[in-house]
């Protein structure tokens, strides 16, 4: 065994020694091999990066909640487009929606209402454009916001119409540029609210109001009132103002979120819901987002988008293995006279095939090496330059090595055969 042991390390060795002996040749063989390792990892981890993005912000939704959003029908849409004096449209969710859902769905926790006015808050000379959002005190739990500073919405100020207001942290910062918000009241449409608190939000594409708000833009100028007080101060229809008119919109709530009491009851709710506010809704004026199933797309899409990622920087290591195989194949015929001088001192064709199978499997796993170093890297800078987040994985490194070191014996088997089957008469005849 210890003179097995030997002999391969020999071997080894004499490999080694053969490819220090064309040390540039070398290094551009291992190139492909470099950038295919490289881009592997670098690929994978900026898919996986994105990906981890995109599921985090449906998380941050709750995968136990099923979120239903008030939808303005296209016939109504249209008819907005044409708005004269005194028209008025009414569609949306209601207060009954919410209570029916709660009499009537089996593995129901909580139902939170919202409306969502579209105002200007003002302090002083200060005027924002806000989002004012008529909501129960528990929706800070629901979604998950932090709370900064002071209080949020109590029962208190729900029964009583108190009032007062929780800001955003972003909105705070507009309207008291050099002023503490805490108990300083601010102005939204006619009334005036005292600030309670300052909340931080996760920045997810959460609400779409009726003022064309876009999925997805940060929502960092939002003002919390109770709803009772949204109710008894703003009313039910929202009225907008255009040149030679009006338009006046009915609707009640614009969202409501459905918190189940586990993710099991999740599925089985979602169908009942559709087919209960059916019944009471003749137009499609709703449309019901479960985070859940979003999750589970996005990590369907996310396997899918990896292997097209890790597929197509496996394109570079086959490139890479091509390039190995024709050096070494050159190889062979450049040392045709010392193959055939090492078969006349008594080495065997598997000597001759361990050899060169040996150079070939040193430049695949030395390329994979240097390309694993330079593939953790590359996420790591384009992190720190952009805002693009990426995740280097241990089963992304493990797997483009692997790839590397089987290019390096698949490719390598051929030149090794092609050596060893060289007849030693016509090898030492060769000039």
């Amino acid at each position: 065994m210890s003179g097995l042991n030997f002999q391969l390390l020999s071997t080894i060795r004499l490999g080694i020694k053969s490819l220090l002996l064309h040390k540039l040749r070398s290094m551009l063989t291992m190139l492909g091999i470099i950038f295919g390792v490289c881009s592997v990892i670098a690929m994978l981890a900026i898919g996986e990066g994105a990906s981890y993005e995109a599921q985090e912000a449906i998380k941050k939704l709750g995968s136990d909640n099923i979120i239903l959003r008030s939808l303005k029908p296209p016939e109504d849409a249209k008819q907005a487009g044409m708005a004269t004096r005194g028209s008025s449209i009414e569609y949306g969710l209601t207060y009954k929606d919410g209570a029916r859902i709660q009499a009537t769905i089996p593995g129901v926790k909580r139902v939170l209402p919202v409306r969502i006015i579209r105002e200007n808050v003002r302090f002083g000379a200060n005027s924002v454009a806000c989002q004012v959002l008529g909501t129960y005190p528990f929706y800070r739990d629901i979604v998950g916001m932090e709370l900064v500073r002071g209080r949020f919405l109590t029962e208190t100020d729900e029964i009583n119409n108190h009032n007062i207001c929780v800001l955003t942290v972003g909105l705070a910062q507009r309207l008291f540029p050099y002023q503490d918000p805490l108990d300083h009241s601010v102005r939204i449409d006619a009334f005036y609210y005292r600030v309670v608190g300052l909340v931080r939000e996760m920045n997810m594409p959460e609400q779409r109001t009726q003022a064309g708000r876009k999925e997805g833009e940060p929502l960092d100028n939002n003002v919390y009132i109770p709803l009772s007080t949204s109710r008894s101060r703003f009313g039910e229809v929202l009225i907008r103002r255009s040149a030679g008119g009006f338009e006046a919109e009915k609707v009640e709530l614009h969202q409501i979120t459905v918190q189940m009491k586990d993710t099991r009851s999740v599925e089985t709710a979602d169908p009942q819901i559709k087919t209960l506010l059916g019944r009471f809704h003749n137009k499609n004026d709703f449309e019901i987002i479960v985070p859940l199933q979003l999750l589970r797309q996005a990590e369907a899409t996310k396997r899918i988008f990896n292997i097209v990622l890790g597929s197509i920087a496996a394109i570079s290591l086959l490139v890479g293995g091509i390039g190995i195989m024709n050096i070494m194949l050159a190889n062979v015929t450049e040392r045709t006279r010392e193959i055939g001088i090492r078969r006349a001192l008594g080495a065997k064709r598997r000597d001759i095939t361990l050899q060169f199978l040996v150079e070939t499997v040193v430049l695949a796993v030395g390329g994979g090496l240097i390309g694993v170093m330079v593939g953790v890297l590359t996420p790591l800078i384009v992190s720190h330059l952009t805002t693009m987040k990426t995740i280097v994985t241990v089963w992304s490194v493990l797997l483009a090595f692997g790839i590397s070191g089987a290019v390096g014996i698949i490719f390598g088997l051929y030149p090794a055969k092609a050596a060893a089957q060289l007849d030693p008469i016509e090898a030492l005849r060769h000039e």
